[in-house]
């Protein structure tokens, strides 16, 4: 009596999982193949190779295009540094555990806190009190503060893969600390650094509300200096405007079906390095 219950409580939790598997899969097919639907045939060369024109009325989203790259380049640019490096500090050379403990709370407290609330205070510090105003420079660095718990956390978990066997030996054979960090324990974990920096890009590539109150929605066409100090839409803030604003569904279904492919090719980006690397350390 006491197997067979087993056995149907058994048969039954198996089925719950594949039924659980096959919702979520089938929610993200039919996700990924309702945006392509909607959105693909409204893509075309004359919408990602021009800009807005309110005289003819045509609709280009190369303003966005490129606002979105310069956003990119400008968070990476500051977090990839802050956030490898306070990995390094925590991991490697801070010897108090419980100023450890507070930081990767106040972290992971960071990274669970709403986007909107990123860009009032990134509105108020960075546009107001830096004077830096409505620009893609104030929105990347609120983009900095929300994107370094992840980039620090990752590459902290990252670092601690690294056997301290690998340590000891470079240490005994008269390496420095700096010397074994960079020779030795970076290496050894190049692969979760890259991942964590590939799929930040990924929540970058996704921001729209801390955006709107720091980069604003202008669709101006402007060099990547010039850009960062100057207002500026990304392609999820252009997707809110055209849906939103001006009910441009067509457009703002092909900027969605654009951004769903960047997402995907980032994820497999990620896969691909982390597989790499993996090969490269079996060898």
């Amino acid at each position: 009596m006491l197997n067979k219950k087993r056995k149907a409580y058994t048969i039954a939790m198996k089925a719950a999982m594949y039924i659980s598997t096959g919702l979520t899969a089938a929610l993200v097919i039919f996700l990924v193949a309702y945006v392509f639907v909607k959105g693909i045939p409204h893509i075309s060369w004359e919408l990602l190779s021009t800009k807005p024109s309110y005289i003819s009325g045509r609709i280009g989203i190369l303003p966005d295009i490129l606002n979105t790259l310069y956003i990119v380049l400008a968070t990476l640019i500051f977090v990839i540094p802050l956030g490898v490096g306070a990995a390094i500090y925590l991991t490697e050379y801070a010897k108090n555990k419980k100023l450890v403990g507070i930081i990767e709370y106040a972290a992971e407290t960071l990274s669970g806190i709403p986007s909107i609330i990123y860009g009032l205070v990134g509105m108020l510090f960075f546009c107001q009190f830096l004077g830096f105003k409505t620009s893609l420079l104030a929105g990347s660095l609120t983009l900095v503060i929300m994107n370094l718990p992840t980039v620090m956390r990752t590459t902290q978990e990252s670092l601690k893969t690294v056997p301290q066997s690998y340590r000891d030996g470079a240490f005994g054979l008269g390496a420095g600390k700096w010397r074994v960090i960079r020779t030795v324990v970076l290496p050894g974990c190049v692969d979760g650094v890259i991942t964590g920096c590939i799929l930040s890009v990924g929540r970058i590539l996704g921001e729209s509300a801390a955006l709107l109150f720091t980069a604003g929605f202008a669709h101006a066409l402007n060099g990547i200096f010039e850009g960062l100090t100057s207002p500026g839409a990304s392609l999820t803030v252009a997707l809110y405007v055209y849906a939103k604003e001006q009910g441009e569904f067509g457009v703002a279904f092909a900027i969605a079906a654009i951004l769903m492919i960047l997402t995907l090719l980032i994820n497999f980006s990620a896969t691909l390095v982390s597989r790499y690397f993996a090969k490269k350390r079996e060898l």
